[in-house]
């Protein structure tokens, strides 16, 4: 097996072996390299908070914290894990639409950073929950800017959308901070989207989400301690995409930074990043079971399929693209290349990992690899259909591979499931 196919000098055929297949492997050194890149690149005072959405592993958030990330976390299991992976409360955000009571009162009573808000109802149950308890939330405002910056592979501001207060409804409010207080607004958060690869597009949200922040300040009364640009930072994963250059992003990101952290020097600065800290990090590793012909073409038949890694059906995209694929193991490895279909095990035609990709002659037994799979990976997956349930996840940190978290077995996904007496009964009802 040619020595490219390992992971800080573990080939991958080997842990495939130790932890079956198939699995996701997670490189700590592309996790750390990440943050050590951005730390590098930006100026000093800009923050970074890890979007636990993308990548909800324990062991994957407490090494990104290691490192210098804080968390952005979206229900009450990621604020769990945040806090379990060493996250401090100071460092941790709680963002989303539909936040439960249960949610907001874990955020108070942990006393986390900032609770962004994105309703004004919300807003008031805050406000409910924090006259309980006898304190001051401290929110941040999500706001749905009236402005909209092409270059998001999936957009989420400037237009109708469940995200966040408009603009306009903010700023025709000016009593809003009197009408709740045991609210302390103190920051605005505006998210324009994801998978943006375009460095300009990254330079433009940010200068016009702090000049909305400063009108938003002053038109409603309330201090700027916390303002959120979002993030949105993306990943190339198909052919004719660039990966941001860091280089250039900063060249022009830092000046906007500076300039706002000088007019502000109080205020912290918070970038949110998730996909583009873990995706390039993560493997998805499978195993050839079968290979055949289809009326002409081949097909690699495998026991991974999109159950464990959805986003390779091209979800958000009209056209089905390829993930970038290769063979980590098998004797075809070094005897050039044919077109292959490569799909799993379950019973849908859309369970397609691949469509007519180029790899070397394939046989049951080898190992593929989905790269820069990372992030939306099982957790953005329907794990459980067919009853297959999640895969294990391994992390390589100093040149020792870690099983950090256990896959399904049958007998985890059956100890959910109850057979009440009365099912019981009608059995050997009709078995008599």
């Amino acid at each position: 097996m040619s020595t490219r196919h390992e992971v800080q000098g573990i080939p991958v055929a080997e842990l495939a072996e130790t932890y079956g297949t198939p699995f996701y492997l997670y490189d700590g050194d592309a996790l750390e390299g990440r943050m050590r890149a951005l730390r590098e690149a930006f100026d000093p005072r800009l923050e970074f908070f890890f979007s636990l959405k993308s990548n909800p592993n324990i062991a994957v958030c407490a090494l990104l914290h290691a490192h210098g990330a804080r968390a952005e976390v979206c229900s009450m299991t990621e604020l769990l894990t945040a806090r379990q992976a060493g996250v401090a409360p100071e460092d941790i955000i709680f963002l989303g639409p539909g936040k439960s009571r249960d949610e907001i009162a874990a955020c108070l009573d942990e006393g986390i950073s900032a609770l962004v808000c994105e309703s004004t109802q919300e807003l008031a149950l805050i406000d409910e929950l924090a006259r309980e308890r006898g304190v001051r939330a401290p929110v941040a405002l999500r706001v749905n800017p009236a402005f909209s910056v092409k270059g998001s592979g999936l957009t989420m501001g400037g237009k109708p959308r469940q995200f966040g207060i408009d603009e306009a409804q903010l700023l025709a409010d000016p009593d809003l901070a009197a009408r709740h207080p045991h609210v302390r607004l103190m920051g605005v958060q505006v998210y324009m989207g994801t998978r943006i690869l375009s460095e300009q597009s990254v330079v433009e949200n940010s200068t016009r989400i702090f000049d909305l922040a400063e009108r938003l300040s002053a038109a409603l009364g309330f201090p700027l301690e916390l303002v959120d640009i979002g993030g949105g930072l993306g990943v190339a994963y198909f052919d004719g995409e660039n990966d941001l250059d860091l280089s250039v992003l900063a060249t022009d990101l830092n000046p906007v930074l500076a300039g706002f952290a000088d007019r502000h020097p109080s205020t912290r600065l918070v970038m949110e990043l998730g996909r583009y800290l873990t995706a390039e990090a993560g493997t998805y590793v499978l195993r050839v079971r079968y290979v055949k012909t289809s009326l002409g073409e081949n097909f690699a038949v495998t026991d991974g399929g999109t159950h464990h890694h959805m986003a390779a059906v091209g979800i958000g995209s009209f056209v089905k693209r390829n993930f970038p694929m290769r063979l980590l193991s098998g004797a075809g490895e070094e005897t050039g290349t044919e077109t292959w279909n490569v799909t799993g095990p379950l019973c849908t035609p859309n369970d397609t990992l691949a469509k007519k990709i180029q790899l070397p002659p394939l046989a049951p037994g080898d190992l593929l690899g989905v790269d820069r799979s990372g992030a939306y990976g099982p957790t953005a997956s329907p794990v459980n259909f067919l009853s297959h349930g999640y895969p294990a996840e391994v992390l390589v940190v100093d040149g020792r591979a870690h099983l950090v978290r256990e896959p399904d077995r049958p007998a985890d996904l059956l100890s959910k499931q109850r057979l009440p007496q009365a099912v019981l009964h009608a059995r050997a009802t009709a078995a008599n």
